[in-house]
């Protein structure tokens, strides 16, 4: 089971993890979009040898060459939040290095050279750039990277120029959503400069009151400023969520209860159910375990689900091609076994 799934990180009642990505590119190295594949292999290969300098910190990661694998399996690790969305498109070129406890990835021939990647559960942004940094000091004893002292780390997008770090937190907001407060939050946070996204990262719809809030900036920034801003916004946005919890639970308990026990009875009895719908009732049933309303019910249990449910998920587990309508069968019987 991926760390993060497990859900026991620091508040992970309301944040379901924290992520640091830092991009970085190889001087005198044309960007990715501009490499054909010997160059892509020779970054591959150089990348796995400065790995292999240091058996400590990276002996426990397994190379996977995208062009090796099938869309499905490529899509799984998608899915599963190891590779972005734009390293799959890249299936031809690109490879990425995975820790065994999916913490961390490396992933090469993105939009970048190298992408790196720290994912952990619950609110710990600290530990993740901490871990991010170490891999970052460890590529760079070997890998000249392309550095400006005005302007930072060169990175194929400008917006990624400076720092080259995004970091983000993937936090539950369903009172505040029940309560129609969360378009106040997002004008609020675009105002501070902080981008609010998908499951999936950009370009990624909101669904089952799962936003992924991140950093837009990053040049001028130091990374040390960059997390302590989130993190700070971050528990502003914990004490509001458990503000609007607890003011559902006292002025409209049986409402709540009967929201969440609808969910539950449908998640348990339904033939049929669509990804879309199941996050928004796992929204519900979410909520009712955080709050004690549902006793009983592991919240690893409902990540689990929440990561099985999706499409190539789903027909790995099948072992099996499903069209849209058997997915939604399957999906319904894999939820009603595992919440029962």
């Amino acid at each position: 089971m991926d760390d993060w799934i497990k859900g026991e990180g620091p508040h992970s009642e309301i944040v379901i993890s924290s992520r640091v990505r830092l991009a970085r590119n190889i001087a005198g190295m044309p960007f990715p979009d501009r490499l054909n594949e010997q160059g892509a292999q020779r970054l591959v290969t150089t990348v796995e040898k400065a790995i292999k300098r240091n058996p400590v910190l990276f002996k426990d990661f397994d190379l996977s060459i995208l062009k090796g694998m099938t869309p499905l399996e490529t899509r799984i690790l998608v899915e599963k939040h190891l590779i972005s969305p734009a390293l799959a498109e890249r299936h031809d070129q690109g490879a990425v290095f995975i820790s065994k406890n999916r913490q961390m990835s490396i992933m090469v021939n993105e939009e970048d050279h190298i992408r790196i990647q720290v994912l952990l559960p619950g609110l710990q942004l600290d530990n993740a750039w901490d871990l991010a940094n170490k891999i970052d000091d460890v590529l760079e004893e070997t890998i000249d990277f392309a550095y400006d002292e005005r302007y930072g780390y060169l990175t194929a997008c400008p917006t990624n120029t400076g720092t080259g770090m995004r970091a983000s937190v993937m936090v539950h907001l369903p009172a505040l959503a029940l309560t129609n407060q969360l378009k106040r939050v997002f004008q609020a946070l675009g105002q501070l400069g902080l981008a609010v996204r998908g499951l999936y990262g950009e370009g990624t719809d909101i669904v089952g009151n799962m936003v992924q809030i991140s950093n837009q900036l990053t040049l001028g920034q130091s990374e040390q400023h960059i997390i302590k801003s989130l993190k700070g916004v971050t528990g502003e946005i914990i004490n509001k969520e458990n503000q609007a919890r607890e003011a559902m639970l006292k002025n409209s308990r049986i409402a709540l209860e009967d929201k969440i026990c609808r969910a539950y009875g449908i998640l348990t009895e339904a033939r049929i159910i669509s990804s879309k719908e199941f996050m928004e009732l796992l929204s519900d049933v979410r909520l009712g375990v955080d709050t004690g309303i549902l006793k009983g019910i592991d919240r690893a249990v409902l990540n689990e689900l929440m990561l099985e449910s999706q499409p190539a998920f789903l027909q790995s587990i099948a072992g099996a091609q499903l069209n849209d309508s058997e997915r939604d069968v399957f999906r319904a019987q894999l939820i009603r076994r595992k919440m029962k």
